[in-house]
């Protein structure tokens, strides 16, 4: 092997597919693509992929983007924006913009890269770090690169160890002892088991190394083929697995862990139960996920605004929070507010309550309100003395009620219950 005098995440590109719509978030991606929903009280959802490539030394970075990708394109232009050519660095946007034909958008996820092939070939760079940015979890890409060159394959695949009948709605890799990927099952009824672990299977996580050459001939193969559906899961993958050499990473050798976290933590929010327990497990004592790990930074768009303020200390009027997450630019204001996740600029009036409350950035609880197991989406103005979470039925009346009792309020909600002016 050639001897480096630098990292090999200094000549790679991070490609974050980014174009999902994540239809079982409901009314949260009703104007939004999934990867732009808010998370963890300052953060969006990509932010945690794009973290990792820029922590992991990755300096060239494109996403792509088609699904409702405004407000996307919005955060990533403005939180983004530092990485700079000058010094090799690159940060590109890549819209499903019609450049290899006039009728067509990205038609999956493997032609959203096969379309902008003379962009990632313009950098030179010597791999590929594909990436779903549509997930939570904390990763060092280096890691998974060098295995990738050690182990001489042409394609290594990103896999979270999962017990093996929750794999059943993944791409589920059955590997040798060596980690060789033989067979490449989509959602299978029967996941195959890790060798020596029959209980556990591994689960793809969206995450493909390739070399730069070797990507882009396999890109243009699966575009002359026919009845593709042009998708990394479904087709360029099992191809390499039949005809090359594809090997598995274990995620839980190269998940970054702060000192508190003890598991290897990665998750799908991609349902509103799924959405609403990430965040309110961030309200724990010692949460899984540790935001404050200075080592590891989440970086976003951070707007400048004033601190959080609490005001009132009467009795049934006093400002305070416990066990919760309070962003800049809030008011708790007479408000009792308990183990929630407030985002930037909420207002809480006085005589209001929240408990399990994820409360998305710029919505005002209006006073005397009581919301209990709630996500209510940006900007909505909850009207004085509603009641959410003591009347199921009426909640699922009015609202969006999961199975497990989360209820997600919107705007348009309110209007059409009669709750709000139109």
């Amino acid at each position: 092997m050639e001897h480096r005098n630098q990292p090999l995440a200094r000549d790679a590109m991070a490609y974050v597919l980014a174009g999902g719509r994540g239809s079982r978030l409901m009314e949260l991606t009703d104007r939004r693509a999934k990867p732009a929903v808010y998370f963890g009280g300052k953060t969006r959802i990509i932010d945690f992929a794009l973290s990792n490539a820029l922590n992991s030394g990755i300096r060239r970075i494109g996403v792509a983007t088609q699904y409702k990708a405004h407000s996307l394109i919005r955060h990533l232009q403005r939180g983004w924006n530092f990485l700079r050519p000058e010094r090799n660095e690159s940060f590109d946007v890549l819209p499903a913009s019609q450049r290899v034909s006039e009728t067509q958008w990205y038609e999956g996820t493997a032609d959203a890269v096969y379309q902008n092939i003379d962009i990632i070939d313009s950098y030179g760079v010597q791999y590929m770090v594909i990436l779903a940015g549509d997930h939570i979890y904390k990763m060092d890409y280096e890691l998974m690169l060098q295995q990738h060159v050690n182990q001489g394959a042409d394609v290594t695949v990103g896999c979270l160890e999962v017990p093996r009948m929750e794999a059943t709605g993944f791409g589920v890799m059955h590997v040798d002892g060596e980690g060789r990927i033989i067979d490449f099952v989509e959602k299978p009824k029967d996941p195959p088991a890790i060798p020596g672990n029959p209980d556990m299977a591994l689960a793809s996580m969206g995450i493909y190394v390739f070399t730069t050459k070797f990507l882009i001939d396999q890109l243009k193969r699966d575009a002359a083929e026919p009845g593709s559906s042009r998708d990394f899961g479904k087709d360029i993958i099992p191809h390499i697995v039949k005809n090359g050499k594809a090997v598995a990473h274990r995620f839980a050798e190269s998940c970054v862990r702060a000192s508190i976290e003890n598991e290897a933590y990665w998750r799908d929010v991609g349902t509103v139960d799924a959405y609403w327990q990430a965040n309110i497990d961030l309200t724990d004592v010692l949460p899984e996920l540790d935001l404050y790990d200075r080592s590891w930074p989440i970086w976003t768009y951070a707007e400048i605004k004033p601190p959080a303020k609490f005001v009132h200390n009467e009795d049934g009027r006093r400002g305070s929070a416990v066990s919760s997450l309070v962003s800049g630019d809030c008011i708790i204001s007479g408000s009792n507010v308990h183990r929630s996740l407030l985002f930037t600029g909420v207002l809480c009036c006085s005589y209001s309550s929240l408990d399990e409350a994820v409360v998305l950035p710029d919505c005002i609880i209006g006073r005397g309100a009581r919301l209990r197991k709630v996500v209510v989406d940006r900007g909505v103005k909850i009207p004085p003395g509603l009641i959410v979470g003591e009347d199921h039925d009426l909640d699922a009346k009015r609202f969006r009620r999961t199975a497990s009792g989360v209820t997600l309020i919107t705007q348009d909600m309110l209007i059409a219950a009669g709750l709000a002016d139109g």
